[in-house]
């Protein structure tokens, strides 16, 4: 299992009864997790000094209770600054256990800097969200492109990217369907050194576009690596979908792209450490390809 243990601004403080307690910042709250099945004993004081509660309803859904929780604040995660606030379905504008793989592609862009200090690599990441691994990628000196198909998505992205001093990095900023965009870079015959992707389990485009895992990664897949530069450097793929096992994504990725660049996969589990016990939630799973 690949671990983010490299927090200051984070971390899970203890799990209980389909719920995880986290501090974000000087703040904590409670949030449901479905991996969290076991019901064992809240004995941390922290459980009873929260800000903020989300309870899910039975009938999908839920909402938040507050208790002197400001509109917005920041964490830091090494160099960079994100804006969080809470909106619906229980988000906070960042998924924290994506930082194993912001290190991970991170430690190989540098690398690959250092042996040609001055070759540009371009990074493009599909379903970006509000930008970490955009960010990770600009940071570690990449060219990166940042596509998500919700305007509010990559308005936040760029908050990020100003707090982060980021601002002037060579980052574009796209509010597209990610399919659509694909296969328009493909017309045209732009290529990407490195592709990062986090794709919804479900999820609509700007038009309405329908997007279902299971049924349209394959073939989302097939596209992408068509705009893969002849020697690409990493390939990654996160997934929260509970039929996309990690053996799955390495199935796939080997089909796709080793068949292509040879190269090695890897394919496990990424967790948070529990602060409380020294265990370790799994917050779904990973697909790294890298050419050496």
């Amino acid at each position: 299992m690949w671990i983010a243990d490299n927090w200051n601004d984070y971390e899970v403080l203890d799990t209980s009864s389909g719920e995880k307690l986290e501090r974000w910042g000087d703040y904590l709250l409670i949030r449901p997790d479905p991996q969290v099945i076991w019901n064992t004993p809240k004995k941390i004081k922290e459980w009873k000094h929260i800000n903020g509660h989300y309870h899910r309803s039975s009938k999908g859904g839920g909402e938040w209770e507050f208790f002197d929780l400001p509109k917005e604040w920041k964490i830091q995660y090494k160099t960079l600054t994100f804006h969080l606030k809470p909106f619906n379905f229980k988000h906070t504008g960042l998924f924290p256990e994506q930082a194993a793989n912001w290190d991970w592609f991170s430690s190989i862009i540098k690398n690959a800097l250092q042996k040609e200090p001055n070759r540009t690599i371009k990074v493009l990441n599909l379903f970006a969200y509000t930008g970490g691994a955009t960010l990770s990628a600009s940071a570690a000196g990449a060219q990166a492109t940042h596509v998500d198909a919700s305007k509010g998505m990559v308005g936040w992205a760029k908050e990020n990217a100003v707090s982060s001093n980021l601002s002037k990095a060579p980052i574009r900023w796209l509010v597209d369907d990610c399919m659509k965009f694909v296969e328009r870079e493909i017309r045209r015959g732009n290529t990407y050194d490195a592709i990062i992707m986090d794709p919804p389990s479900y999820g609509r485009g700007p038009k309405g576009e329908i997007w279902k895992m299971e049924d349209c990664i394959y073939s989302f897949l097939e596209h992408t690596t068509q705009i893969l530069t002849p020697n690409p450097l990493f390939f990654l793929i996160n997934s929260y979908t509970t039929g996309l096992q990690p053996a799955v994504l390495a199935y796939m990725i080997n089909t796709l792209v080793v068949s292509r660049f040879g190269g090695r996969v890897d394919a496990s589990e990424i967790g948070l450490p529990v602060s409380s016990n020294g265990l370790v939630l799994p917050c779904g799973a990973s697909g790294r390809w890298t050419s050496a």
